[in-house]
This record gives structure tokens, C-alpha cells and sequence, in this order.
């Protein structure tokens, strides 16, 4: 994703428009992960998150996702992703489609195909007043 033309102006856009969220380990450069987020109300936006392939299972991911639903949604909404098709080899690898149904996002629609190609799904989940954060 990061070879990927645009992906540097869309981060330069998200940290001007304050929606980039870090996570860095205590006293260090080290980032653990991160994520772009958007909205266009009522429908919300993880646009990407990416966690370090170490801090997988850490809680790194469930933190982003949570302090974007904070800080950016104004519930009622609904929360949208695109991820791995369940037939993209990254699907198992990345962990991805699990780690969102895990946040309570069920697959919706198929989506256009990836920059590398295979298959892509659209994960959704409402949001509503009581959910901030989202709720194991």
C-alpha cells in the first residue's frame, strides 16, 4: 500500500484534516500501527489501518479503531471498511476479516478489486449513541 500512487498525499490529507491516528510505543519512534479515517456523516470511514505484524493481537488495532469512533463519530452512523475478499490469500494472512467481525462488523457488499488485485469486501457495523468505545 505504501508503493501505491496517491497512498503518501492521502496520509499528507488526513494528518492536514487531523483524521490520521498513531499509536507509538512509550518513550520510543516506534510506531505500533495506525489508521486514516473518514466521514461523510451519517457513514463513516476506515480508509486503512495497518499494525505492526508484532503488535498483532496486542489490543493495537482494537485502540485505533476505538479512539476513531471518539474523537470523529457522531452516532447515530454506521461504520464502514473495505478489507480482504474471503478468497484474497491476505484474508488468513492479515487476519483482517476476523479482527473486524471481532469489532462487530459483518460483510456486506463485494468492492472493487485491491491495488495488487483479489478480491475486496466492504465490512459494516452501526453506531449508536451508547457505543464509545466499541463494546467486546
Amino acid at each position: 500500500m505504501v508503493e501505491e500512487p496517491g497512498f503518501h498525499e492521502a496520509v499528507r490529507k488526513n494528518i492536514r484534516r487531523s483524521t490520521a491516528l498513531v499509536a507509538a510505543s512509550p518513550g520510543s519512534d516506534r510506531l505500533r500501527g495506525a489508521l486514516l479515517f473518514g466521514a461523510k456523516p451519517p457513514v463513516y470511514h476506515v480508509h486503512w489501518l495497518v499494525v505492526a505484524e508484532g503488535e498483532r493481537g496486542s489490543g493495537t488495532g482494537r485502540a485505533l479503531v476505538e479512539e476513531a469512533v471518539r474523537r470523529f463519530v457522531d452516532a447515530p452512523g454506521t461504520l464502514e471498511v473495505v478489507t480482504f475478499g474471503a478468497d484474497h490469500p491476505g484474508a488468513v494472512t492479515s487476519g483482517a476479516r476476523v479482527f473486524y467481525e471481532r469489532l462487530g462488523f459483518t460483510p456486506a457488499e463485494a468492492a472493487a478489486p485491491g491495488p495488487e488485485g483479489g478480491s475486496r469486501q466492504v465490512y459494516r457495523r452501526s453506531v449508536d449513541r451508547r457505543e464509545c468505545p466499541i463494546a467486546d
